[in-house]
């Protein structure tokens, strides 16, 4: 008698287990699952003036696959949690335009999510990683403001390393904020390396590109190209301030030009937003264009006279 009391126990608590399950499972938001083939990417719209365009739909946008028109299977543009590997210039080229960049970079660190974490690279005759990522923002901005200008300029060596950094990151939304003149004369890797890393990294990369500072009496001041092209790349090399404006433009950030403190701050506010406003497509391409190879990717809205920032391309396993 005594067993049958306990099995009936047994068989009441499992059913109620049961029918918790399902109801939780009944309450819980539909949420889209694809195989490893489902390519992500993320897309901001602005306007000519770099603000953010919201509540747009699926329906606006067109995406294109090695010039192959794509279903679009998933779409959402909530605000999530971002990794951010803030890349400051400290050679010495930035000597008048450091506390400008430094003025930014807290700025930025002290309007974040605070689920969002971070992590801090130095420019300067070597990258420096300066911290790993922590959710500890004071942290970056103290560290930050303890920086002090000098040395050479190896800045597509630390963008480099912070790409690879990346890997790290515990956010799926991952982006670096560069705060530079664009000068480079002391990397090993060229600028044909950098953007193949940036696209297969899928980071994007927004750049703060200031104009007008640089110290061309310092040590760290010329951009010579020819000294960090490699053999079988030697061919017209992009500028530093053009490079910068590159690697946003390929990856989906932005980029933007700044004179002052004032500019500065004007495009870090426009960086947040662009962080928080993104619409993520996802799309399935067909098994024929997944071998491992390179792909382009060209994103475009029906919505007139606005801008369309989505990285170009990807590289498949």
């Amino acid at each position: 008698m005594s067993s049958r009391r306990a099995f009936g126990s047994t068989f009441l608590a499992v059913s109620l287990l049961l029918a918790k399950l399902d109801a939780q499972s009944m309450s819980r938001p539909a949420v889209f699952q694809a195989n490893s083939r489902l390519v992500l990417v993320p897309v901001t719209v602005t306007d000519n003036y770099g603000k953010t365009i919201l509540g747009l739909r699926a329906q606006d946008f067109n995406i294109l696959d090695d010039q192959t028109p794509q279903r679009i299977l998933s779409f959402s543009n909530e605000d999530q949690p971002c990794s951010i590997g803030v890349v400051l210039d400290v050679s010495g080229s930035m000597r008048k335009a450091l506390s400008i960049a430094q003025d930014g970079a807290q700025a930025f660190v002290r309007s974040s999510n605070q689920n969002d974490e971070f992590m801090l690279l130095t420019v300067s005759t070597q990258p420096e990683a300066n911290s790993d990522f922590t959710t500890d923002a004071a942290d970056i901005d103290r560290r930050v403001g303890f920086s002090r200008a000098g040395g050479m300029t190896a800045l597509i060596d630390t963008v480099y390393s912070g790409l690879t950094k990346m890997k790290q990151a515990r956010n799926p939304q991952r982006a670096l904020l560069v705060f530079s003149d664009g000068m480079d004369n002391h990397s090993r890797y060229s600028k044909g390396q950098l953007l193949r890393t940036a696209l297969e990294a899928d980071v994007q990369i927004y750049t703060i590109i200031l104009e007008g500072l640089s110290d061309s009496s310092s040590s760290g001041a010329l951009f010579r190209p020819s000294m960090i092209a490699k053999p079988g790349d030697r061919g017209p090399q992009l500028q530093g301030p053009e490079l910068l404006q590159s690697l946003a433009d390929k990856t989906g950030g932005l980029h933007f030009h700044a004179r002052n403190s004032a500019q500065v701050r004007e495009a870090i506010a426009k960086v947040g937003d662009a962080l928080r406003s993104q619409y993520i497509i996802g799309y399935q391409p067909a098994e024929s264009l997944t071998s491992g190879k390179s792909h382009r990717i060209h994103v475009t809205t029906t919505v007139p006279k606005v801008y369309v920032h989505a990285r170009t391309g990807y590289y498949a396993p």
